[in-house]
């Protein structure tokens, strides 16, 4: 089995498990001293060693580079686990071709991502026992908090100036949903099983940028662990059940949820949102 996942955090956890029942894991990253740190700590905890891919989801040169990468070993690629992620920046903090910092890493980079990597995925689906490859998308219950995305903010723009950082992450995790909603949709007859998933509250990396003294003290008290975050993309990703769940979206610990965000099933919005995408990138 040949797995991507990105992030330390959530990530780590992920790779642990995997390593542990013998995956080749690569981790794709843009911090390769950090990367290669946990590589060494996943090696003396499972006797397995990842594999380090170099990846900057803010660059769309970067994602390009690395999915061109792991193309030209010729892998088939079974699951994709797309769970990096920023929140919170500062709002003056863009993607190196100037998209928002927030969506255009964490939705962006991650369609791109994927897209380059569908010929690996395909055949996964092809050489899997259950005919199946799977995309994992981790979302956020912040989706929930928004109604649609504006697209006029994603980009540096007066309209994105007018919206706060929090609610510019709660919109980049409802696209986390309407990407992988739609890939469902196009891909599914083709094999491939696309989730998108609440990890949970939790204690992570993640909430590095714009943490106040308040949310460090009381952020034991409502977040669960890190590692919990992994169990709910680990079903969707590994489990036999996980291969029926296509266009589903997961909550903690591991179930499906009965109430997503209606946005997130919206087809033409996933398709407006997919074509921008496509529009973005056809260039590069």
């Amino acid at each position: 089995m040949l797995d991507f996942f990105t992030s330390p955090g959530i990530g780590k956890e992920t790779a642990k498990a995997l390593l542990a029942h013998n995956a080749t894991v690569y981790l794709a990253a843009r911090n390769e001293n950090k990367t290669k740190q946990a590589i060494a700590d996943l090696k003396q905890e499972t006797g397995k060693e990842g594999i380090f891919l170099e990846l900057d989801l803010s660059d769309l040169r970067s994602v390009k580079r690395a999915a061109e990468e792991y193309l030209r070993q010729g892998h088939d690629l079974h699951v994709l686990f797309n769970n990096a992620g920023v929140m919170g920046p500062p709002i003056d903090h863009l993607t190196k071709q100037g998209y928002d910092a927030q969506f255009g890493t964490n939705v962006l980079g991650h369609f791109y991502f994927t897209k380059l990597l569908l010929p690996a995925l395909l055949r996964g689906a092809k050489s899997s026992p259950d005919g199946k490859a799977r995309v994992v998308n981790t979302s956020s219950s912040t989706s929930l908090l928004v109604n649609g995305v504006d697209f006029n903010t994603f980009k540096d723009s007066p309209a994105r100036l007018r919206y706060s950082s929090r609610t510019l992450y709660s919109q980049s995790k409802l696209g986390n949903v309407l990407f992988s909603n739609a890939l469902a949709r196009r891909y599914g007859d083709k094999g491939i099983v696309s989730t998108s998933l609440n990890p949970g509250n939790l204690d992570s990396e993640i909430r590095r940028h714009g943490v106040s003294w308040g949310r460090r003290m009381i952020g034991p008290l409502i977040l669960y662990p890190s590692p919990l975050g992994a169990l709910t993309q680990l079903w969707a990703g590994t489990s036999s059940e996980g291969a029926t769940l296509n266009g589903k979206y997961l909550i903690p610990w591991a179930r499906v949820g009965n109430r997503p965000n209606p946005a997130g099933y919206d087809e033409k919005l996933q398709d407006d949102l997919w074509d921008w995408m496509e529009e973005q990138v056809k260039d590069l």
